[in-house]
């Protein structure tokens, strides 16, 4: 057993309990009423890191929630590696589908967790990510065998687009020089098939509003006359797609950078089963754009769907309105080289140029960010690859994420260094949605294989 593993071994009870401490602070992001939550959590965030031998570590304010940084420099002829991830969460509705409650954490096996899972809202995204990157900078520094400098940039506002951040960023640039950004916020193919998320897309969501009459009406008297904002929404948004599930959107694809054969190719070689696919969402069939795989649709290719729609009355029983009103969230994934303010101005343009007579629409955008891709032939790759091959015993997969994570192509660009992407997160996870929980086995697979990154990168780049 290695030094890490026996630390592990030592410190796993404790490790656990203070996860679940940390995931029973709900930091609800999106939530003003959470506001007071999300700073209890910062400050817990602060704490872990100062017990774990982190220094100057601060909570840095912003006009949202506070980012918690702290570094240990021990030598500057070495490389840097600077830690992000996030301390907020997703909110937890709809309450009710959970099976416990989302901020009571409890350990279950599943059959994917034989050695149990933590269920509990933001358990792997991205608090236990997050703080297995904490655990290890502990072990590395209770061993003495910090191998190069370190930064923590930990925020508070990711599921919310990461709104302040560009501006914390901007303030604060010369303290974030790095030579690398470490990321654990993405996951694996499964627990015996490692991979190293080499791409994520981009994202431009927009909310819209579509207006009829002046009020709320009676349906009776006056439907079938007026235009029912309700109806006249669907058929724009099911407008929005054609028979082979293209986005029909003008200009919508003119950037979008298809991969090669060679590339698909490479990307089928992952493991995937469809029939498995389907029983554990329970769906009869898959759906998506003609001409790619499953795999394909929901890593490389853009993507429109609607988060959310309501209007008129919606409570218990019956009320027989025609709404004044109608509305909807609707996300695009968007890939290399898409831009989220092109797409954004596209999608509004058309948007309003398809609104019938008899109605008004308004397009609000909300958060955005570019999509992102990353090369396997530099050092930090060789590194996180070197390390997973070590602690898994086989070569990652590289592959491409259908997520977002709009802070990695600002790094690259207001930064000038490049993210490695090494999360153990699992697609079954159910991130975002009731359930939400992290194995165990990944939490400790995670501990163990970032110390290991560590060296492997300082070996690289020593100055």
């Amino acid at each position: 057993m290695s030094d890490i593993q026996t630390y592990i071994e030592k410190n796993k009870n404790r490790f656990i309990k203070e996860l679940i401490e940390l995931l029973k602070i709900p930091s609800v992001s999106a939530d003003p009423s959470f506001k007071d939550s999300v700073r209890i959590a910062a400050e817990a965030v602060k704490s872990r890191l100062i017990e774990a031998g982190a220094e100057d570590v601060q909570l840095c304010e912003t006009k949202g929630h506070p980012v918690v940084f702290g570094s240990k420099l021990i030598n500057p002829e070495l490389p840097t590696i600077m830690v992000y991830g996030h301390y907020d969460v997703q909110p937890a509705d709809p309450v009710e589908l959970w099976d416990s409650p989302p901020f009571e954490p409890v350990i279950k096996s599943t059959p994917i967790h034989p050695d149990g899972a933590i269920f509990a809202r933001g358990a792997c995204d991205d608090k236990g990510q997050m703080y297995m990157t904490i655990k290890a900078f502990e072990y590395m520094m209770d061993a003495n065998d910090l191998p190069c400098n370190v930064k923590f940039m930990i925020e508070g506002e990711e599921e919310i687009g990461s709104a302040h951040l560009g501006d914390f960023i901007a303030e604060y640039k010369k303290d974030l020089a790095c030579d690398i950004i470490l990321i654990c916020d993405t996951g694996i193919i499964s627990n015996d098939t490692p991979s190293i998320t080499v791409g994520l897309r981009g994202m431009s969501y927009v909310e819209v509003e579509v207006t009829g009459p002046n009020r709320d009406l009676h349906s009776g008297l006056y439907g079938g006359a007026v235009a029912n904002p309700i109806n006249i929404l669907c058929e724009m948004i099911a407008s929005l797609t054609d028979a082979n599930n293209h986005i029909t959107i003008p200009g919508f694809y003119e950037k979008v950078i298809d991969l090669t054969t060679k590339e698909r190719e490479e990307m089928a070689k992952a493991p995937f089963s469809k029939s498995a696919y389907m029983s554990d969402l329970e769906i009869d069939d898959v759906h998506g754009e003609n001409g790619y795989t499953t795999l394909e649709r929901n890593s490389v290719r853009p993507t429109l769907d609607v988060n959310g729609i309501w209007g008129g009355y919606i409570g218990k029983g019956a009320k027989t309105v025609l709404p004044s009103k109608a509305y909807a969230k609707i996300s695009m994934r968007l890939v290399p080289d898409q831009t989220s303010s092109e797409i954004t101005d596209l999608f509004t343009a058309h948007f309003e140029k398809i609104a019938p007579a008899g109605v008004k629409v308004k397009v609000t955008p909300h958060h955005s960010g570019e999509p992102f891709a990353t090369p396997t032939d530099f050092t930090g790759y060789a590194a996180a690859s070197q390390a997973m091959e070590l602690t898994y015993g086989k070569k990652p997969i590289p592959m491409r994420s259908g997520g977002s994570i709009p802070i990695v192509a600002m790094f690259e660009k207001e930064l000038g260094v490049k993210s490695i992407l090494m999360g153990f997160g699992l697609d079954s996870d159910k991130i975002h949605s009731p359930n939400e929980h992290y194995g165990l086995f990944n939490y400790f697979k995670g501990i163990e294989t970032i110390p290991y990154f560590f060296k492997n990168f300082a070996d690289l780049n020593t100055k």
